[in-house]
């Protein structure tokens, strides 16, 4: 199941879009949810997400495996508790065999890590098995680190699970509904190159400001 809203484009800021997704969730029927954020971005969309909701906020840490030569060419992606998750057909493509990635998953799997420690400290991960688990992002283009953490939480066996953006590529929308329960989306735009041209104001976080948000959400 998916569900699509008709919005005025483009959003203010990441908060107004997490407002907006908010009043679609708060309608859901969502049972014991867990309010799951990609960082950074998605943090920002997420926080008005878990007040709305009275749900708990935590952080999933992803991070993209790109090219050995060029790095901004993602390649895959992988999320904290998961695995690599590559897009073969670019594999394909550019005839590169996974095991000559090895480096770059090493390499990411370490700053997952430290990323990890810098976000929740000591926290635990929040218990997900049987309980709805709601992931969000601040958009969808490739969607290559939605799939990596929707399949991460996957293996924790949660009742339900709610993949939530403010705006995503229509063609990444269709290839993720496979992937969750539901997928919420309050926009799907034609003309899709970036999610930030979507924003008007679409500053990059640092971690500083996705501590802050979470003490926020906490």
């Amino acid at each position: 199941m998916s569900a699509t809203r008709r919005v005025s484009l483009p959003f203010a800021d990441r908060e107004q879009a997490g407002t907006l997704l908010a009043e679609i969730l708060a309608d859901a029927g969502l049972a014991d949810p867990v309010i799951l954020a990609l960082p950074r971005g998605g943090v920002a969309v997420a926080e008005p997400i878990a007040e709305r909701l009275q749900a708990p906020l935590e952080v999933l840490v992803t991070r993209k495996i790109g090219h050995p030569v060029q790095p901004e060419l993602g390649l895959g992606a992988i999320a904290e508790g998961g695995e690599p998750v590559f897009d073969l057909g670019m594999l394909q493509r550019l005839e590169i065999d996974e095991d000559e990635l090895a480096p770059v998953v090493e390499r990411e799997r370490r700053e997952l890590a430290r990323r990890v420690s810098a976000y929740r400290r000591e926290r635990p991960m929040p218990a997900l098995a049987g309980r709805d688990v709601v992931v969000v992002d601040d958009g969808l283009a490739t969607g290559g680190t939605a799939r990596a953490a929707l399949r991460a939480v996957r293996r924790s066996r949660p009742r339900r699970l709610v993949l939530a953006v403010p705006v995503g590529s229509s063609k990444t929308v269709t290839a993720l509904r496979d992937e969750a329960d539901e997928v919420v989306v309050l926009a799907t735009p034609p003309g899709f190159h970036a999610v930030g041209q979507w924003y008007l104001r679409f500053e990059q976080l640092t971690d500083a400001d996705v501590l802050r948000l979470l003490r926020q959400g906490r």
